[in-house]
């Protein structure tokens, strides 16, 4: 059966409205929102509506708190060492993106070490916000409190799924825009997959015996049944991409976005939840010394673009190019599996917001 199709601006409207409702305030529910439809707009369904129902928990709960504030704990000028309080963490990634094009617009470069924010949403937006403005970004996520990845070699967690994203602007077209996980497979595209989506790649989990699996239930357990599953309850985990090359950068991003922020690393013990972000954004004309640095990325990502593609395929992508089709594929009608609009319109009906779904499914 194929997947409801929603409207993405009522879809929105509907998500703000709920996150209004538990507490947050009207600018910091719509930001929310809009990158959470964003998300999936884009392709990356794993970080988009389909966390909306484990925010709602999460707010009810208190491990995540509506409408903190970023907290500095140091400033050097190019420097910034920030505290997200356990708060949205799609607002606070946003607000300390500005923080650090600002500095890097007046010294050049700014990084910015950003801990215990909440779930910080598609990384990708971060890097897409500065090549807005103009400036080279690499961003580096850790997930503290969330050991979900098997490091090489073997079939217990110890790691996050630890995303990264590089962004470089193109004066003369698209934008580079590289974003991933880690792991072979976002924790959300499990998520995505167990509630009747798109299907995993073949041995993208492993099971705590050692056996290579894609079936979600080796991450979530029988919480998979539930309305709201948790991955740290399976007796498996995730496997990392690339192999050991894979869990080398994971391993890197728990050291940067982890020990470095003073998020925390997925060591042993119990661990509060929060992201780690270490962000390093760079005004690329300090750097120019006459030698165009525009022209060169505009040509080669144009020469890359139409270099000879292999057989069975149409053309050769550079990162940014799927999610910018899908984007366009989807403004008019945003395809949602089953069991995660029926959660979102039940939850609606609990909170009083039951005529916010008409027109809703397309």
């Amino acid at each position: 059966m194929a997947d409801p199709i929603l409207d993405p601006a009522r879809l929105a409207d509907l998500l703000a409205a709920i996150l209004a409702k538990d507490g947050c305030a009207e600018a910091e529910a719509r930001i929310v929102a809009d990158h959470l439809v964003e998300a999936s707009l884009r392709g990356h369904d794993s970080h988009g509506v389909i966390r909306l129902t484990r925010y709602h928990q999460w707010l009810q709960t208190g491990q995540l708190k509506a409408n903190q504030a970023l907290r500095h704990l140091s400033d050097s000028g190019t420097m910034l060492h920030l505290d997200g309080q356990s708060g949205m963490g799609q607002r606070l990634a946003l607000e300390a993106t500005d923080l650090g094009i600002e500095r890097a617009r007046e010294h050049g470069l700014c990084i910015i070490a950003l801990r215990q924010a909440g779930h910080i949403g598609r990384l990708g937006a971060y890097a897409e916000q500065a090549c807005a403005a103009g400036m080279v970004s690499i961003q580096f996520v850790n997930v503290g409190g969330s050991r979900l990845v098997a490091p090489f070699g073997s079939s217990q967690r110890a790691i996050s799924t630890a995303p990264i994203a590089i962004g470089v602007p193109n004066p003369a077209g698209e934008d580079f825009i590289l974003d991933f996980a880690t792991s072979m497979v976002a924790e959300g595209k499990a998520l995505v997959a167990g509630r009747g989506g798109k299907p995993l790649p073949e041995d993208s989990l492993i099971t705590a015996e050692g056996v290579r699996t894609t079936d979600p239930r080796a991450l979530y357990g029988d919480s998979l049944d539930s309305a709201v599953p948790n991955p740290r309850t399976g007796p498996g985990a995730l496997r990392t991409m690339g192999e050991h090359k894979g869990s080398g950068l994971a391993l890197a991003c728990e050291l940067l976005a982890g020990a470095l922020t003073g998020n925390g690393t997925n060591g042993p013990g119990d661990h509060p939840y929060g992201n780690g972000l270490l962000s390093i954004i760079v005004r690329p004309d300090r750097l120019d010394d006459g030698h165009g640095f525009g022209r060169e990325v505009a040509e080669y990502l144009s020469f890359v673009n139409g270099a000879r593609p292999e057989a069975g395929v149409d053309q050769v992508l550079i990162p940014g190019d799927p999610e910018r089709a899908r984007r366009a594929a989807r403004l008019t009608g945003l395809p949602v599996p089953e069991p995660v609009i029926s959660d979102i319109e039940a939850l609606a009906d609990t909170l009083g917001l039951a005529s916010m779904k008409t027109g809703l499914r397309l």
